[in-house]
């Protein structure tokens, strides 16, 4: 299987994923895996020699442009393999510059859905002559290489795809490995049809994580973390699956931030399945003191995570859990989690991932810590969970992050103020004056969001569009929301505030207001996630705000925003209202990209 630090070799007949550092590489290769084809990812530096025995080359995507002084390269021999080569994105700029082509910084930077017109080509062949592919790019190729044709173009972009049938080298500017690509999948069913690979089935799927793990552990125990979430509570199951109760531990944290009636839940849940092994320590006064004063989110999420390594490092002397003795950390990492945190070698770093502070790093790298999941994506943690009997509505819950309501608790000492200028909109606007984490272009972005006023009988998916051209058109913003308790412009007013157990007391109400509503509409399984945020601003001095931030995903690299309609927003946004300080509540209408799924 592969693993965070790239395959040390390559199984014969693999298509290999160069990884430029693209949020999407692991995604490339596990939709090359639903193709039927074995994959491995390399670095981009890895010499053509190595390569000479595989069956094709996926370029990722990266955030970087190809021109910059100190950019990743790859062997530009690799053209002379005599195999199919497909470039995304940054590998389809790197393509185009190795081969003589153009690139250049692009008019219009490109973040989210865009139509486009193909004009030809094999891998577009039967393919309708227009549809919608998901772009994330500042760079542009501007002239094809010697021997390419142009494949499809947009109304912003002259070459979205381009290729050279003779030598079966192409390049897509969009990234045909997300679900928000039409026709996607097809495209790169037809590029790994032209490559001679070996075969990948998901038969032995489950059967390769538990080796996996016997030759991880060894004859070590494991002390696991469980967080509440599908994932912390899937590992902890396989891991007491694989080694038996006798050799595992399980330590569940009450940090004070987590769901409403939550260790209750997964009590219950684990004591029906005979898994006593699970110790719960209330250690919510000592999080919300750590906490107290700080402000900014990568801030938080290091307390968190070094808080829990504390609370971990305490309870297990206190059992006699200790390293000396043959025990191991266990955790319910999943991919996202790490390549968020920058985890391949040229990636940006979106977040660092409370399970990704510096403390626990240094344990990985002494060989301390076993992440059974590490390689999987949400949906694939899903079907394994299954697979262990769990039950249905549990491993189906919406996920929630590892840091709790910590990382949707917006803290901020002093407001944030915008440059000023025009926004492209013609719908009554205000600027949040706070920032929220984004990612476009592959690339970290910290930016502030716009909210949106109108009449209350509008549609939020009438605004739509505006959460794509926005942010595409203008650098100070990555995030478009709709205002449902204000239908007339009002400024927003900023107080300074950190997290408390009594905003955590607030937002954990909020929080469990729409998922109980969701419920009873019959809505919970028609949305992926649906995090509720709790912002430091308000209409009155003394208010804050409740974002509603619904998403539709499949393994949270990518996610469209879920347009609920008026009518299923309204008793969601009257129960939020009577809380109390909570004066005004807004739907976040963006996708990811630009925004990620969290604020923080």
């Amino acid at each position: 299987m592969l693993t965070e630090e790239y395959s040390t070799s390559m199984q014969k007949g693999s298509i290999v994923i160069l990884d430029f550092g693209g949020q999407y590489a692991h995604l490339i290769a596990r939709r090359v895996r639903e193709c039927g084809a074995f994959s491995a990812i390399l670095p981009p530096e890895t010499p053509a020699e190595k390569l000479k025995d595989a069956a094709g080359i996926i370029l990722s995507g990266g955030p970087q442009s190809v021109y910059e002084e100190g950019s990743p390269q790859a062997d530009a021999k690799i053209f002379e393999l005599g195999i199919p080569i497909l470039g995304i994105c940054y590998g389809h700029q790197w393509t185009a510059h190795a081969l003589g082509g153009t690139v250049k910084p692009g008019k219009i930077k490109e973040y989210g859905h865009t139509s486009i017109d193909v004009l030809g080509g094999s891998l577009f062949e039967g393919l309708p002559k227009k549809f919608t592919v998901w772009m994330s790019h500042g760079d542009e190729v501007s002239v094809v290489p010697s021997g390419f044709s142009v494949f499809a173009k947009s109304t912003t972009c002259p070459i979205v795809a381009m290729g050279d049938e003779r030598r079966k080298f192409f390049g897509t500017q969009f990234h045909l490995e997300v679900v928000h690509t039409e026709n996607g999948q097809e495209i790169l069913k037809r590029f790994v049809s032209l490559c001679d690979h070996a075969p990948w089935s998901v038969d032995d799927f489950s059967k390769r994580i538990r080796e996996q793990v016997k030759a991880d552990v060894g004859d070590r125990k494991v002390f696991m973390l469980v967080s509440g979430g599908v994932d912390s509570t899937v590992a902890f199951t396989l891991l007491n699956d694989v080694l038996g109760t006798d050799r595992v531990q399980g330590l569940l944290v009450d940090t004070g931030l987590m769901r409403k009636d939550e260790v209750k839940t997964i009590q219950k849940t684990f004591a029906e399945r005979g898994i006593t092994n699970l110790h719960v320590e209330d250690a919510s006064e000592e999080f919300f003191t750590n906490l107290e004063n700080v402000y900014e989110p990568e801030q938080k999420r290091k307390i968190i995570g070094d808080t829990f390594l504390a609370v971990q490092k305490r309870v297990s002397e206190r059992m006699g859990l200790r390293a000396e003795d043959g025990w191991m950390l266990g955790q319910g990492t999943i991919y996202p989690d790490t390549i968020e945190t920058g985890g391949t070698k040229h990636a940006d770093k979106i977040k660092t991932h409370h399970n990704r502070v510096p403390a626990i790093e240094e344990l990985i790298a002494k060989g301390l810590v076993i992440e059974p999941l590490k390689e999987l994506y949400k949906d694939e943690v899903r079907k394994l969970g299954e697979e262990l009997g769990l039950p249905h509505d549990l491993v189906w819950r919406h996920p929630f992050p590892g840091p709790g309501l910590g990382v949707r608790i917006l803290c901020a000492q002093e407001p944030s103020s915008t440059e000023e200028g025009s926004v492209p909109c013609d719908v009554p606007y205000a600027m949040l004056p706070l920032k929220s984490v984004g990612v476009q272009g592959d690339g970290r972005t910290y930016r502030h969001a716009l909210v949106l006023f109108a009449d209350f009988d509008a549609e939020p998916a009438k605004f739509a569009p505006l959460a794509t051209t926005i942010p595409n058109a203008d650098r100070r913003f990555n995030r478009v929301l709709l205002c449902l308790t204000k239908n007339e412009r009002t400024d927003f007013t900023f107080a300074s505030r950190s997290i408390t157990r009594e905003r955590a007391d607030l937002l954990r109400e909020a929080d469990a207001i729409v998922d109980e509503e969701i419920r009873r509409a019959d809505l919970y399984q028609s949305i992926w996630q649906f995090p509720v945020v709790l912002l430091p601003v308000g209409f009155t001095d003394s208010g804050q705000t409740i974002v509603l931030r619904p998403v539709a995903s499949q393994e949270a690299m990518t996610a469209n925003a879920v347009l609920l309609k008026r009518a299923q927003l309204q008793s969601i946004v009257e129960r939020i209202q009577k809380l109390p300080g909570i004066d005004a509540v807004l739907l976040d209408l963006t996708n990811k990209p630009p925004a990620t799924i969290e604020w923080e």
